[in-house]
This record gives structure tokens, C-alpha cells and sequence, in this order.
């Protein structure tokens, strides 16, 4: 009874390697950001840009990001207790939340600077920066994405919602240096405007990505169901056990980053209590081994008619 499809597509770790991954990516993140702020700060004083300075700012914004990611990670890894017996999984679409509203004021904050220049006319405070400004949002664009692609792929390696949002916060500093450099390139052209046009773009798709994440969250926190292709491949895998000749209920809850299930199955009425026990004790490993992101299912027998 085997499927080679669902064990090629699905992908998971223990807890524990789950937890080194993404404090491995997130000190390595960390440790750069730290690193991509000095130097920001640094080229926006020495070249005299104020865009560049508020950038390193910025930059410096995602070192808390990361540490609400390894925190939230740190208490979602815990065993189950008396208090918490089916885990702590959630914990970390708590994190997920925290970096979506951070995401979203980082945005806004962007947006409403953007919109009160463009209507304020505010252009002529900004001084001509010198090329090192422009080099450095350059290198920084670069940097962040680049660990905005690093997260993202061990985000869905290890499918970490937390993880995803810390990347997807990269991807907003990336654009942010992206305003800078039009910001900067556009006061040594004597086209100020550009600046505050290119915020306002940077502003909605922010709004968006932060919009998103947090609906991910949510759906993971209220017991939503698997998609319509999983539970479709677990009814028919289950189905393939000879044994079992219909099934009564298959319901799913995402929990967090894993899948809790209740099932009924059909089986011949004539069994023994043991053998039908022996069958549903079949199934139970079967879907773990086969489905790794199922923490736990539960089967009921009925006899079929």
C-alpha cells in the first residue's frame, strides 16, 4: 500500500531539527542585518542622504523581527504538557501575526511619508547625496534579496510560517532600498518627486504581503481543513488498504504547521474486535509514516453494511 508521490511531495523534520533550522537562518540573518545596518548608516552620514540614514534604520527594525521569529519558534517547539496536550504549534502563527502588523505599520509609515510629500510638495528639504549613498543601496538591495530568498527557502523546507513572514520582511527592505536608491538618484537628477512615486508603489505591496501572511496565520489558528488535494490523496490512500471497504468520516485541522485527523472507516462486520483493532492500527501508522505533516490521527471502526 504504498504512494511514492505523497513521500516525495510532502516534507517534514522533528521538532527539534525544526527549531535548529530556523535559529540557524535567523542568526545568520541577523548577524548580516546588523552588519548591512552600520554600513547603511554609516555611506547615508558620510555622503550626506537622509533616505540612506532612514533606511539603516529600517534595516535595524528587522533585527527585532528575527528575534520575535526565534522566540516564537523557541515556545512552539516544546513537547505537549498537561496544560497543552496537543503542543504548542500555534505559538508560532502568534510570531507570524506579530511580524504581519509589523510589516503592515512598516508600510504604512512608508505610505503616509509618501503621500505627504507628493501632497505637501516637500521635495526641496532633501540635499544631493554623494555616490557612496547610491552604492550603498545598491549592495543593500542586493543583500536583502537575497536573504529574503535564503528565509524563503528554508521557510518552505521546513513550511514555518514565522519564518516565511521574517522573509517576506527582507523582501520589504529590499523595496525599501529600492525608494532610496530612486529617492537618492532622483535628488542628483533634480526629480525629487520619484522618490515619494516609488514609496507609494512599495507602500501597497508591503500592505499586501503583510495582508497575506496574517490571513495565513489566522487560518492556521481557527482549525482550518486541509486543501481539497490532500484530503482527496489521504481518502484515496486510505482506500488502498484491501482491508478497509468504505470510509464513514475523514476530517483535517491544521494546527499550526501539522495536521490533525479524525477518520472512520468500514471495515467487514464479521472481524473480531482485535482484528479490527489490528486494521485501524494499520491505517493509524500508515498516514503518519506517509503524510508527515499528520501529528496525530484518530480512527473509529464501524462494520460495513
Amino acid at each position: 500500500m504504498g504512494n511514492n508521490r505523497i513521500l516525495e511531495e510532502t516534507h517534514t523534520i522533528p521538532q527539534e531539527d525544526f527549531k535548529k533550522v530556523v535559529n540557524k537562518v535567523s542568526i545568520i540573518t541577523m548577524t548580516q542585518n546588523i552588519v548591512l545596518s552600520v554600513f547603511k548608516l554609516l555611506a547615508g552620514i558620510f555622503s550626506n542622504s537622509n533616505a540612506m540614514i532612514c533606511d539603516a534604520i529600517h534595516s535595524a527594525s528587522d533585527v527585532f523581527s528575527t528575534i520575535v521569529v526565534i522566540i516564537g519558534v523557541k515556545f512552539a517547539s516544546k513537547d505537549p504538557d498537561k496544560e497543552h496536550p496537543y503542543g504548542h504549534e500555534r505559538l508560532e502563527c502568534v510570531a507570524a501575526i506579530l511580524l504581519a502588523m509589523v510589516l503592515f505599520i512598516t508600510g504604512l509609515e512608508i505610505g503616509v511619508q509618501a503621500f505627504k510629500d507628493i501632497i505637501q510638495g516637500n521635495y526641496g528639504k532633501l540635499e544631493t547625496p554623494g555616490k557612496l549613498a547610491l552604492i550603498a543601496a545598491i549592495v543593500s538591495i542586493i543583500t536583502k534579496e537575497i536573504m529574503y530568498w535564503y528565509t524563503r527557502y528554508h521557510a518552505k523546507k521546513i513550511d514555518s510560517s514565522a519564518l516565511m513572514a521574517d522573509a517576506w520582511h527582507h523582501r520589504s527592505d529590499a523595496l525599501s532600498s529600492i525608494g532610496a536608491l530612486i529617492g537618492i538618484g532622483g535628488s542628483m537628477l533634480g526629480v525629487p518627486i520619484m522618490d515619494a512615486i516609488a514609496s507609494l508603489g512599495i507602500f501597497i505591496f508591503i500592505v499586501k504581503v503583510a495582508f497575506d501572511i496574517f490571513k495565513d496565520a489566522m487560518e492556521k489558528m481557527i482549525d482550518h481543513c486541509c486543501d481539497e488535494v490532500m484530503e482527496k490523496e489521504m481518502y484515496d490512500y486510505i482506500m488502498n488498504h484491501e482491508q478497509v471497504l468504505g470510509i464513514d468520516l475523514l476530517q483535517t485541522r491544521i494546527f499550526g504547521n501539522k495536521i490533525y485527523v479524525d477518520l472512520e472507516i468500514q471495515v467487514n462486520a464479521s472481524y473480531t474486535l482485535l482484528e479490527a483493532h489490528n486494521i485501524a492500527e494499520e491505517v493509524h501508522v500508515n498516514i503518519e509514516q506517509n503524510f508527515p505533516k499528520v501529528k496525530h490521527i484518530m480512527v473509529h471502526v464501524n462494520p460495513a453494511t
